[in-house]
């Protein structure tokens, strides 16, 4: 695989550690996998009022996966468990040409637009929390 598609950005992101790890009571808690290369996403979402209050994540996967998941996390208090869908439609949209990126700071993954392969490790930890809304929303953690 090119080092093309890892940019600055993605390798500071892929860095950052401030929020891996686990939360201690989440409203909910949901582990994602892509099969094809292995990366997991463990990821664990405590609501507020309105809004997601925090997320924190256990990452073993890509530095792309890695990226996604701490940019995620970083973002996560901006949306609303209702928006979830439509970010994660978003990012899909984006990453395949037909859409901008949902946030400004996404666009560190446009290297990746043209690795199709490549769309899932940066997608996954964005199901993970689709997931994980869903869940809580449901009130089963």
């Amino acid at each position: 695989m090119s080092d093309a598609i890892y940019n600055d950005a993605i390798k500071a992101a892929a860095r950052d550690r401030s929020h891996a790890g686990r939360l201690p009571s989440p409203d909910a808690s949901v582990t994602c996998d892509n099969p094809l290369c292995g990366d997991r996403v463990t990821l664990d979402l405590k609501l507020g009022d309105s809004r997601i209050a925090e997320v924190a994540h256990k990452t073993r996967g890509c530095m792309l996966t890695e990226a996604a998941a701490s940019l995620l996390a970083g973002h996560a208090a901006e949306i609303s468990p209702g928006e979830v869908g439509g970010l994660v439609e978003g990012v899909r949209k984006f990453l395949d040409g037909s859409g901008p990126p949902p946030w400004p700071d996404l666009a560190m993954f446009e290297p990746v637009r043209a690795v199709r392969s490549r769309h899932e490790c940066v997608t996954l930890p964005f199901q993970a929390l689709a997931e994980a809304a869903q869940q809580a929303g449901s009130g089963a953690a």
